[in-house]
C-alpha cells in the first residue's frame, strides 16, 4: 500500500482533446497575473491619490479658496 499523497491534479476522461496546450497556459497564466498586478497597483494609486486631487482640483477653482476652507466640513 502506497500511502503518500499525490499533489498532481490528474484529468478527467481521455487524452486531452479541447484542452489549451501548454504554451497557451502560460500565456493566460502571464496575463491574469499582469492584469492581477496592475489592478492592485491602481487601486493603491486611487486610494492614497483621490483626496489630494480633490485639493488641487479645488485650489485650482475660481474663487482660490484657503486650504483649511478646502479641509473643513462646513
Amino acid at each position: 500500500m502506497d500511502s503518500t499523497l499525490s499533489l498532481k491534479p490528474r484529468g478527467k476522461g481521455k487524452g486531452s482533446k479541447g484542452a489549451p496546450s501548454s504554451n497557451d497556459k502560460s500565456k493566460y497564466q502571464l496575463l491574469k497575473e499582469w492584469s492581477n498586478w496592475s489592478l492592485k497597483k491602481a487601486k493603491v494609486a486611487t486610494h492614497y491619490g483621490f483626496i489630494p486631487l480633490i485639493i488641487i482640483v479645488g485650489m485650482n477653482s475660481d474663487p482660490n479658496p484657503h486650504l483649511f476652507q478646502l479641509l473643513s466640513p462646513v
